[in-house]
């Protein structure tokens, strides 16, 4: 499928009013309690959109997110999650066009609303991406020093390491910062749970996935904070091939960079042209494929069904 068939902008023909849109979801208010979230087809790489887009990325993220949202917590008994339904809100469904609807119907989760925390939970398992760079440099990575041996390319920390970043306004950059300087952001209290839950989740979903073929280098998780329980709760899309780094268990070789099942090949393109952080760019059509091809087979992997059948996947 070409890239002019990707879905770049939702449209809920006003029905819904538009509380935001990120780099690759757009967010309806459905009420004071509930949010409509639509995962579009658009790609980011560096912090920047693309001009065009992955075709079926936004039904694929969705489906694997709301797969994630189900097994979770099953793993994790005490995790809470903000994902409700993958069914549209019934009055919505009635008022589409037939068109519409069917955009819609596969990309879109209904979730509750929650005060969301300004930053972004990641989580490391092996050394790569601006990590490694930072290693590299300065032995350390988002500040933190590293023990032990010195470390090569790609290879699994002695345990996973909580490396958290700012949550940067679109058009802006994620900063790489210490865990420290996250606490003084959310406070020490809803820190330590952040970091705790992210570690948790991880170690949970990097066992699952290496069951099935795919190793997660590593991950960002999103929090919000339901106010009227003080729970901690995993927001936003989890475990897809745009929030983590996916590589073929079976081609894994420390000391090198692996190969992957995310957006590693925009990344690459990017870099070799020249259009790191450039605006307005149009990735090319082999790209594009290459880039969907992997996203399919890391959700056949991980949910254990053929990609073209995405659209039947009941969770």
């Amino acid at each position: 499928m070409a890239s002019q068939d990707a879905v770049i902008a939702s449209d809920v023909q006003g029905l819904l009013p538009l509380l935001a849109r990120g780099k690759v979801r757009d967010v309806y208010t459905i009420d004071d309690s509930t949010i409509l979230f639509v995962a579009t087809d658009r790609i980011s790489a560096y912090d920047v959109i693309m001009r065009n887009a992955i075709p079926n990325k936004g039904t694929l993220l969705t489906a694997l997110s709301a797969h994630w949202f189900t097994i979770l917590p099953a793993l994790i008994p005490s995790l809470q999650t903000h994902f409700i339904t993958l069914k549209l809100p019934a009055t919505l469904r009635k008022s589409l066009s037939p068109n519409l609807l069917s955009q819609l119907t596969y990309r879109s989760m209904t979730v509750r609303k929650l005060k969301i925390f300004p930053i972004e939970a990641i989580v490391r398992g092996y050394i790569t991406g601006s990590a490694w760079s930072e290693y590299q440099k300065k032995g350390t990575v988002h500040g933190i020093q590293i023990p032990g041996d010195k470390l090569v390319e790609s290879q699994a920390f002695a345990k996973p390491l909580y490396t958290p970043s700012t949550k940067a306004e679109q058009g802006e950059h994620d900063e790489n910062i210490h865990p420290q300087r996250a606490a003084g952001i959310v406070g020490e209290k809803y820190a330590k749970q952040i970091e705790d839950l992210s570690v948790e989740i991880y170690t949970k979903a990097r066992d699952y996935a290496l069951a099935r073929g795919i190793i997660i280098a590593d991950t960002k998780f999103e929090f919000g904070l339901d106010e009227e329980t003080d729970t901690v709760v995993l927001v936003d899309e989890v475990l897809t091939p745009d929030s983590s780094r996916f590589w073929p268990a079976d081609k894994y070789e420390v000391g090198r960079a692996q190969e992957s099942f995310d957006k590693q090949y925009i990344r690459d393109y990017l870099t070799r042209e020249g259009l790191k952080g450039e605006e307005g760019v149009v990735v090319p059509e082999g790209i594009v494929k290459a880039t969907s091809d992997k996203y399919a087979e890391a959700f056949e992997k991980l949910v254990g069904k053929k990609w073209s059948k995405v659209v039947s996947v009941q969770i």
